[in-house]
């Protein structure tokens, strides 16, 4: 094996990921140099530019025209209405006057100008709100399902991701000396949990409510199945390495769905959970940041030796995961009732970008009804909105007013779209190498018509888009994963299942962008024509093969 990576080198020199960020900061200039952004990434920005005006700036003879996202580190997915109005106002003062809703629950702005970057990420916690850890080599935003249903014990599990994203929040007092003025403290600093170099790559952690997989609990590095007996949360079955990154052409690198490891009591969640970080901060590959995730480890060494290596540091034996019953990921869209005097609307979201566009003003429409009938806003691993808490006696008012931007407010009139989701791809994401975002609304119009004309309208199937293969909108779960291999060029996956607990399979590699249509065609057509009764499109390649090799 060969030395640590040179982003090691970085954090380890970085004083606690102080680096030279704050005297960079200082100076008019546009970017940071490369040390500080990769340190940036651990206080929630990445260092972009607009990849469209990349040619025509060359031309001029201009440097490139760097810019930055800066993402919420937000468990849960939980705002209140004067937060998200806060933070909504920030898309117009430092960025480019979207905000976009994350496949984490979360938001991130994109367009923000160096000379913004501190004014932002002081805004943001200004409205009580961090960026601290949402991106970089440590546990992230901790996912929750969103849904505040009255006859389950949601509230615990908005906790319980509080919990586990303060417990595993970076301790450094950089973040607050470079963003907030704070003073530096005179003495020694440490990581108890992570240590001067962090962990060797980013971690993910996710809190489903069974039967309902909204989460994509299999897909987490660490993911919490909550399992109840007589209505009350009993513990949680613990499940270790999911995670979908990979790098075409590297075999090493793999989509891996998460194992289970163990059931675990809700007094002893925290202790497990840090016990799982530091197997991963002291085994995890830290010479190659491709082979770097925790997936890798269980997958390599076993969850045998996973689990004891576990057990060993806790000093006790873990009790077996109990079985998990699952029925499906519900996006929560349309109307729910959440108490018998309370409502909650889910509000449909196209890729999770939040703006005004032609007849659809979204941004305003969404910011008039938080102004007026002031619910909680939380966010879904589908990139949708939910308004909680809307008195019965408002519902009807309230969708009115959506109705007056443009805004759909029935899921069962999106057809494909309802389950179709992509990340940002071009042209800001540095590692994006073709579209997504801005391609996927076509591309689903165009299946649309063909699910249309098939007479396959009333069936759901999942659409997962990506730039590159780091997987952000989970592509390799669900019917279809749309991957980008380069420009025009896509990985079509089939055969993944409702309920997100099996992965998907590479059906046709480097598929031009033109042929997705026909290609997804044939096999909604051979579908149609030899599916059992009732058998989903997943299923049905899962279950019989794939008609043409890859």
């Amino acid at each position: 094996m060969s030395g640590p990576s040179k982003n090691e080198a970085i954090k380890l020199e970085s004083e606690y990921l102080r680096g030279t960020l704050a005297a960079e900061l200082a100076l008019p200039t546009t970017h940071f140099e490369e040390n500080d952004v990769q340190l940036l990434k651990f206080h929630g920005s990445y260092q972009q530019e607009n990849r469209d005006e990349r040619a025509a700036r060359k031309a001029q003879g201009l440097e490139r025209g760097h810019d930055f996202m800066i993402r919420a580190r937000i468990p849960g997915g939980a705002l209140r209405a004067e937060t998200y109005l806060a933070l909504d106002d920030l898309a117009s003062r430092y960025g480019n006057g979207t905000m976009r809703a994350t496949t984490r629950q979360s938001f991130q702005w994109h367009g923000v100008l160096k000379g913004n970057l501190k004014a932002t990420i002081r805004a943001v916690n200004d409205a009580l709100v961090s960026t601290l850890a949402a991106c970089g080599d440590v546990n992230r935003n901790v996912m929750a399902c969103p849904a505040p249903l009255f006859d389950r014990q949601h509230a615990h599990l908005d906790e319980t991701a509080l919990r586990i994203a303060m417990h595993l929040a970076p301790q450094t007092r950089a973040y607050h000396e470079i963003w907030l003025d704070g003073e530096r403290v005179a003495g020694s600093e440490e990581e108890p949990i992570y240590g001067p170099t962090y962990l060797p790559r980013k971690f993910k952690i996710g809190i489903a409510f069974p039967p309902d997989n909204c989460v994509d609990v299999y897909t987490q590095d660490v993911g919490l199945a909550a399992i109840l007996e007589g209505g009350k949360l009993v513990g949680f079955t613990v499940v270790v390495g999911g995670g979908l990154g990979m790098t075409h052409n590297k075999p090493n690198t793999y989509p891996r769905a998460a194992t289970p490891l163990a059931f675990v009591r809700p007094d002893d969640l925290l202790e497990v959970v840090e016990t799982i970080v530091k197997v991963q901060r002291d085994h995890g590959d830290r010479s190659d940041r491709r082979h770097a995730r925790m997936k890798y480890l269980v997958e390599e060494r076993g969850i045998v030796w996973f689990r004891e290596e576990v057990e060993s540091r806790l000093g006790r034996q873990l009790a077996d995961p109990r079985p998990i019953v699952w029925d499906g990921i519900d996006d929560h869209l349309g109307w729910h009732e959440q108490t018998p005097q309370t409502s909650f609307l889910g509000v449909y979201i196209e890729n999770g970008r939040i703006k005004d566009e032609g007849i659809l003003r979204l941004r305003s429409g969404l910011r008039a009804a938080i102004e007026r009938f002031r619910p909680e806003v939380r966010m879904t691993a589908q990139q949708n909105v939910l308004l909680t808490g809307i008195r019965n006696e408002d519902c009807a008012a309230l969708e009115t007013l959506l109705a007056g931007y443009g805004i759909e407010t029935d899921p069962r009139k999106l057809g494909l779209r309802r389950d179709a989701m992509a990340c940002p791809a071009m042209p800001t994401c540095g590692l994006a190498v073709a579209e997504s975002e801005r391609a996927l609304p076509a591309i689903v119009r165009a299946f649309q018509q063909d699910v249309d004309e098939l007479g396959l309208r009333a069936e759901r199937i999942s659409i997962r888009m990506t730039g590159c293969p780091n997987g952000c909108a989970r592509p390799y779960m669900g019917d279809i994963g749309i991957v980008g291999r380069s420009a025009g060029l896509y990985d079509v996956f089939v055969g993944g299942d409702w309920e997100n607990t099996r992965l998907n399979t590479l059906y046709r590699k480097g598929v031009k962008v033109d042929d997705l249509r026909s290609t997804v065609r044939s096999l909604l057509e051979l579908w149609k024509a030899e599916r059992n009764d009732g058998e989903r499109f997943g299923d049905f390649y899962h279950r019989v093969g794939f008609p043409v090799p890859v």
